[in-house]
């Protein structure tokens, strides 16, 4: 419920584009909780901010075509962390899947926006490639927030496991 509610605050505070906490906390997720449990994370951050992301942002709808790929991304990373980084603690395993997990957000994403696209982007392998070309920047503030986030959540467990150690030591429990 916490990473949950984290994840969704820290969505709303202003940020650079793509630089958000979900894909992190999807990516934890996965890593620490039940499965069930893993796959709520993102969707539920994700369900209860759109629409209060669309009216910060001047109204544009919280819904679209584009939402069920974007949620279907999401729950990639949650899969991620449960079947490459479970209960890992090594930083190169982590990065190296924070990276996989930014990766196929961007490939699936922008395909969808490419094959949605009727004038933006033709359909044609040029095409795709203009418009993977044009999110690259977008790409970058995702490996980045995927990094920040699965490292400040993975470094704040850790250190609560090894203080709720350190007390049970201390206490004799």
């Amino acid at each position: 419920m916490v990473l949950t509610v984290l994840g969704a605050l820290l969505r709303l505070v202003p940020h650079p584009p793509n630089f958000a906490p979900v894909g992190g906390t999807g990516l934890f997720a996965g890593s620490r909780l039940r499965t069930w449990q893993a796959y709520l994370v993102p969707l539920i951050a994700m369900a209860i901010t759109d629409p209060v992301k669309s009216w910060m942002e001047g109204g544009f709808p919280a819904y679209t075509q584009m939402t069920l790929v974007i949620y279907a991304s999401m729950l990639v990373y949650v899969f991620l962390g449960q079947t490459l980084l479970r209960k890992s603690q090594k930083p190169g395993r982590i990065a190296a899947v924070c990276l996989l997990g930014s990766t196929q957000f961007f490939l699936i994403t922008n395909f969808f926006v490419w094959l949605g696209s009727d004038v933006v982007y033709a359909h044609t392998f040029a095409g795709l490639v203009a418009c993977y070309t044009e999110a690259l920047p977008f790409f970058g503030w995702t490996v980045a927030g995927d990094l920040f986030y699965t490292a400040v959540l993975t470094i704040a467990y850790l250190a609560l496991i090894k203080r709720q150690e350190s007390e049970t030591v201390a206490t004799g429990v």
